[in-house]
């Protein structure tokens, strides 16, 4: 979890930003900040969880439509990040801050959030299942070699199977180069 806070004509917004992995986490969270900032006025709220198409929400809390969720999730669009809530809870200060304030004000929250936690970098990888004889074994490994690939198992028998993970943007073309080697099979493999 991190924390970010951004004050304007007396309002205070402090923003949490927090791993999360399904939308009951998200709920459990919430629950949990209304009861510490009870008094505070809005608890605004935006989050995105899946990784090849995520699913997000975003929730205005009673302030003006469009002025809290959306600048939240136009941060974590921004941040390109997935798997995270954000949280600002908003005190208010008594003056109005307008539209465009408001805007900023969870804009400039949510961001500063973001910019206090330690993002993770998550490799995307497919995994394949090479079967080949020894006699395509120095092609195969040379390959291997040159792509610079990760082995997960290897099994050198009577026939040869090798597997390996490879990124996910590079699956594709690691796979064709592999499928143009005389007597090569390549599948993919379940192990993710």
């Amino acid at each position: 979890m991190s924390e970010g806070l951004y004050k304007d004509k007396g309002s205070k917004f402090i923003a949490y930003a927090f791993p999360v992995e399904s939308e009951e986490a998200t709920k459990e969270i919430l629950v949990r900040l209304k009861k510490e900032h009870h008094s505070a006025r809005h608890h605004c709220y935006a989050w995105r969880i899946g990784v090849a198409e995520p699913a997000f929400r975003a929730n205005d809390d009673g302030e003006p439509s469009s002025t809290a969720g959306k600048p939240i999730l136009g941060q974590l669009l921004s941040f390109d990040v997935t798997n995270i809530l954000v949280v600002v809870v908003r005190y208010f200060g008594g003056t109005l801050l307008g539209t465009s304030g408001l805007i900023n004000a969870y804009r400039s929250a949510a961001a500063d959030a973001l910019n206090n936690a330690d993002l993770i970098t998550k490799i995307l990888e497919d995994y394949f299942v090479l079967k080949f004889t020894y006699t395509e074994m120095n092609d195969v490994m040379q390959l291997v070699k040159q792509e610079n690939l990760n082995v997960v198992n290897t099994q050198f028998e009577l026939d040869c199977r090798l597997e390996f993970s490879v990124r996910k943007s590079e699956a594709e073309r690691i796979k064709s180069l592999f499928l143009q080697q005389h007597g090569v099979e390549v599948t993919e493999s379940r192990k993710r």
